[in-house]
């Protein structure tokens, strides 16, 4: 006995049939019967139990009218396999459609109706019910994660997100010790700090899961920052509902999605990563988030970013893998041999030679490869003019600190040779003189993504960092003739000895600004100085202090490969999050190792403090037992006589954020903004927050708290937070601090 169903019939009950049993319609039975009709999976090599999850039926008896003008015919299974509950069928290689013309008799024929409003409300209930035995494609997404490296998912869940926490249910019960751990963080710039602090320390991306469109919006100024960071980042969001009749499983059920239903979500994004795609099925989603992986890790490192709709991460699929081994990142190369010999050569012959670099240090082997060349090449200068990373260790003659992009060795340097920088120096403030002679050395050298950059270089490579120090310090190491004597010879000794010598005055130099204030008060370089002598020697500084950043790099001098991590970019409030998934990122990794995560400190200005949304970060730090010591630089204190008076007066009117009035005085500085307080022009705090009250609050009163402005007080208050983190607990210390020094 055959029933009639109508070609659009057809593409609709196969669509069923693809998308909720993950078969082709030819290898899927029909049961067809009084208007009835039920898909159900082969029996072969499936349990009763796989059978009852994969059915799809779907009732619906209806008297129709007119028939179509073609109609297929599909063999009916046994009487006994037509009952309504009945979810077994006989396997069928084959439905064996053929098309017929049916006669118009003018009376009422019961058939299987087209799509209409009524499907959604007939479905069945078995179409929706989740059973241990389900794969879904968010459960291989996070197969997918975990399998490439992905340890820990920051996550901010919304109406998206069932199959997600399905998912995540799922492989926390049935894959413990081999599944993501989920943490839940109420800030989706919190969210993406996190994963990027901890890829910074790490060079592991991890992962974010936001809500739509707008928690995509959400990312705000933490996308930009991992993006000019060069932090690897997988971002996800899931998309609006596609259906809207219950079509299918993950169908819109909420006003919301209406509302966020948007042309294109990636485009919010999209310019600031390395690739921006939507999953359009689940039966390849290991091979999307794999090449979205690569691209995150492949040289320049940055954010990326997948979405989804809710009908594709509900789809049921057949378990599978895929070959990490397939999904490595890109490497880039060092040098050719010719320019070896023309960098090694440049700097041979130079009586000034300069190295400047930005971020080279995000690679731990980069900073000993720079002292063995600057040990080699001596009167070598290494400048730091970007302060993400260590780069160049403090207690080397070469070390000039962190300044950015203004330095007077820049202006007297005969060659310079730039290494993974993005600004090198700032032309309007200091430049290089004319005849010297420019190599630049980068990961990405035009730098594709700033509409505006060049330098004056005569050579430009893209290279690997690390190998291309390495190429050039063993190219002067087996130097002979001349190459071999411009590196050797009582000149070569001068400059090492003049080299020494103008280190030391620098440290003594740094040494005194880091004196207390005769008024008993102290500025950021004495807290600095204090908390270096006081903290663990491999603490890991997380810095955030803008104005004062200087000040506190040249008090801290750090020299271990990583051990000093600031925002690479410019959105205020990274470090809240950041310092959070540095210490998630040490301790986890020193776990793996049996041994115990390094102390953090994060160092923040005020005003970036509460950018950093500390509801959330204390929430998070309470709530996953993650602790930090927070040191919040409150402006409103004593000014020092070495910072320029005009400059003081107005600062010390009344607390602020002070970097827009810095901006402003290099651009009119007798403007006049310059003659007015902080209130009048806009950027003023008062009244002044109760910060360490903010965070003590979103702890739910589980976390230490001090104040302290007095220098004779900061030891004491300095070691009791230290042994309260180092116990377990977080810390947040209101430090208030002078200005200029």
């Amino acid at each position: 006995m055959l029933r009639r169903v109508t070609p659009p019939q057809l593409r609709l009950l196969s669509t069923l049939a693809n998308r909720k049993c993950g078969r082709n319609l030819s290898s899927t039975a029909a049961v067809c019967g009084r208007g009835r009709i039920s898909f159900a999976p082969p029996t072969q090599g499936h349990t009763n139990t796989d059978r009852r999850h994969h059915t799809l039926a779907w009732y619906q008896e209806l008297d129709v009218g007119a028939p179509a003008a073609t109609e297929y015919d599909v063999p009916a299974a046994s009487p006994e396999a037509t009952g309504r509950n009945n979810i077994k069928a006989a396997p069928a290689p084959g439905l064996n459609l053929r098309p017929r013309r049916l006669q118009q008799d003018g009376g009422a024929t019961r058939r299987i109706a087209p799509a209409t409003r009524q499907f959604s409300v007939i479905q069945s209930r078995r179409a929706h019910t989740s059973s241990p035995k389900m794969y879904t494609a968010s459960f291989a997404f996070f197969e997918a994660l975990w399998d490439a490296g992905v340890t820990h998912c920051f996550v901010n869940l919304g109406s998206d997100h069932p199959s997600i926490i399905e998912a995540m249910v799922k492989g926390q019960r049935e894959k413990k010790g081999s599944f993501p751990r989920i943490i839940t963080c109420p800030n989706e710039m919190v969210a993406m700090s996190m994963a990027d602090g901890y890829a910074r320390l790490t060079g592991k991306p991890q992962c974010v899961i936001v809500h739509v469109d707008v928690g995509t919006q959400g990312l705000g100024a933490a996308v930009h920052n991992a993006s000019t960071g060069r932090a690897p980042i997988l971002l996800f969001a899931g998309l609006s509902p596609f259906t809207l009749e219950g079509e299918m499983r993950g169908s819109r059920t909420e006003y919301i999605h209406w509302i966020q239903d948007v042309p294109d979500q990636k485009q919010i994004v999209s310019q600031y990563c390395r690739y921006a795609a939507e999953l359009k099925t689940g039966v390849n989603v290991k091979q999307m988030v794999n090449r979205a992986l690569q691209f995150a890790r492949s040289d320049p490192q940055g954010p990326v970013y997948l979405c989804g709709a809710r009908e594709v991460m509900e789809a049921d699929i057949e378990p599978y893998s895929v070959k990490q081994d397939d999904w490595e990142r890109v490497e880039l190369g060092g040098l050719t041999s010719k320019a070896v010999d023309e960098i090694a050569t440049a700097l041979a012959a130079a009586k000034e030679p300069l190295l400047i670099t930005g971020y080279g240090g995000r690679n731990h082997a980069v900073p000993p490869a720079l002292v063995k060349l600057a040990n080699t090449v001596k009167g070598l200068r290494v400048l730091d003019t970007g302060g993400s990373d260590m780069c160049f260790p403090a207690d080397h003659p070469g070390w000039l600190g962190l300044r950015f992009g203004s330095e007077p060795y820049i202006k007297s340097a005969d060659v310079i040779v730039v290494v993974d920088c993005d600004v090198p120096y700032i032309t309007t403030q200091c430049r290089p003189r004319p005849d010297a002679k420019i190599f630049h050395i980068d990961v990405d050298p035009l730098k594709q993504m700033m509409p505006l950059f060049y330098i004056a270089a005569q050579k430009r490579y893209r290279a690997d960092a690390l190998t291309s120090i390495e190429q050039i310090t063993a190219r002067l190491e087996k130097a002979d003739g001349e190459l071999a004597a411009q590196l050797s010879g009582s000149a070569r000794e001068e400059q090492w000895k003049k080299l020494q010598a103008e280190h030391k005055e620098r440290i003594d130099g740094v040494l005194s600004k880091t004196k207390p204030l005769d008024d008993g008060g102290f500025g950021t370089g004495h807290l600095c100085s204090k908390l270096r002598e006081l903290c663990p020697e491999d603490t890991i500084w997380a810095v955030e202090a803008v104005t004062n950043t200087a000040f506190a790099h040249d008090a801290l001098q750090p020299t271990l490969p990583g051990s000093w991590i600031n925002c690479g970019g410019g959105g205020l409030g990274w470090s809240g999050g950041g310092a959070l998934g540095i210490k998630l990122a040490t301790d986890y990794e020193a776990q793996l190792k049996g041994q115990k995560g390094k102390f953090v400190v994060q160092i923040v200005g005020d005003g970036t403090y509460l950018f950093s949304v500390p509801g959330s970060v204390y929430w998070i730090a309470r709530r996953y037992n993650i602790p930090v010591l927070t040191i919040v630089l409150n402006n409103k204190g004593k000014s020092k006589a070495s910072c320029p008076p005009a400059l003081l007066e107005m600062l010390t009117r009344s607390s602020g954020w002070n970097a827009p009035r810095k901006s402003l005085l290099l651009v009119h500085p007798d403007g006049e903004g310059s003659k007015v307080s902080n209130e009048e022009i806009n950027i003023s705090f008062q009244p002044v927050p109760d910060y360490a009250g903010i965070a003590k609050a979103a702890a739910g009163g589980e976390l230490h708290t001090a104040r302290v402005d007095k220098a004779a007080d900061l030891e004491d208050v300095l070691k009791k937070a230290i042994e309260v983190v180092q116990g377990g607990q977080a810390a947040v210390l209101d430090c208030k601090v002078a200005l200029g020094c």
